[in-house]
């Protein structure tokens, strides 16, 4: 039989042909054990050769969270007991920066011991591949993420996260633990939790921090003073050889409407470049 001139097999055949082209390609695991820090998305993971990470000693005004995420960091770089992490509160208090900060840190003395994974907040359906990914790697992993909240009517994944955390059959490895940064302690909105129980305001309110109670270690950022927003900038500027003038540092804060880490470094590096310096 001519097989060209079978029309059954020719349609079976460009169906075939498009089924392969629309199916996405399977994605090549990175060597989890050379790269620092590695991004997860829904196409899979890439190796981050280097990352943006500031020495700890630059994070000045959040002293008893820097020494908590900085140890909790360090047991699970050296293969102990380690919590998972949330750290909530104001835009720009430094949260995100600990977290680099601290797994950079860990890194100095064997930077095989740690990576840190980046998850994008809309590839969180896919955590439970990389933890299959990751599980048996002869190494440990933070895998961070960032600005987390959940969008109204969204059940599904706080009920992963719960899971995700402890006591689900997903739950992460042993290697492995999460960070999480939000901007309020309460992740599920209050509006959402309510709808959830309408009989029961009380519970509904205590569902908000249930999610935040399964984290070890939850920590709280928060606005900070004037002498801490001086002491940041000062700190900057004995690092880069800059030249601090404080009234026209706190004109800038006022411009913005804040006192922050973020607009701490936002000003240095302004003033760095009013002074031809890269930093």
């Amino acid at each position: 039989m001519n097989d060209q001139a079978d029309p059954s097999l020719q349609i079976l055949t460009r169906i075939a042909s498009a089924l392969e082209r629309m199916a996405p390609p399977t994605a090549e695991q990175p060597d989890w054990l050379t790269a620092p820090a590695y991004v997860w998305s829904e196409r899979g993971a890439r190796p981050v050769t280097a990352f943006d990470a500031q020495p700890l000693r630059l994070l000045q005004g959040i002293e008893r969270q820097k020494q908590a995420v900085a140890d909790n960091v360090e047991r699970l770089a050296a293969g102990h007991a380690a919590h998972d992490m949330l750290l909530w509160g104001a835009r720009g208090t430094g949260k995100s920066a600990l977290v680099r900060a601290s797994v950079s840190a860990a890194q100095q003395s064997d930077a095989s011991r740690i990576a840190l994974v980046q998850v994008g907040t809309d590839a969180l359906t896919s955590l439970s591949a990389l933890f299959a990914a990751l599980a048996g790697i002869p190494r440990n992993f933070l895998v961070f993420i960032d600005d987390l909240g959940f969008a109204e009517g969204d059940s599904v994944g706080p009920r992963h996260l719960r899971s995700w955390l402890e006591g689900g059959v997903e739950a992460r490895p042993a290697n492995v633990r999460l960070a999480v940064t939000a901007n309020r302690r309460a992740i599920v909105s209050r509006h959402m939790a309510e709808q959830d129980d309408p009989i029961n305001p009380r519970d509904a309110q205590d569902d908000q921090l249930a999610l935040a109670d399964r984290f070890g270690l939850s920590l709280g950022f928060h606005a900070v003073s004037q002498d801490d927003y001086l002491a940041m900038l000062h700190g900057y500027a004995t690092e880069y050889g800059l030249a601090i003038d404080d009234h026209d540092a706190l004109e800038w804060a006022k411009r913005r409407g804040a006192r922050s880490g973020r607009v701490a470094r936002h000003y240095i590096t302004e003033l760095a470049g009013r002074s031809s310096r890269s930093i």
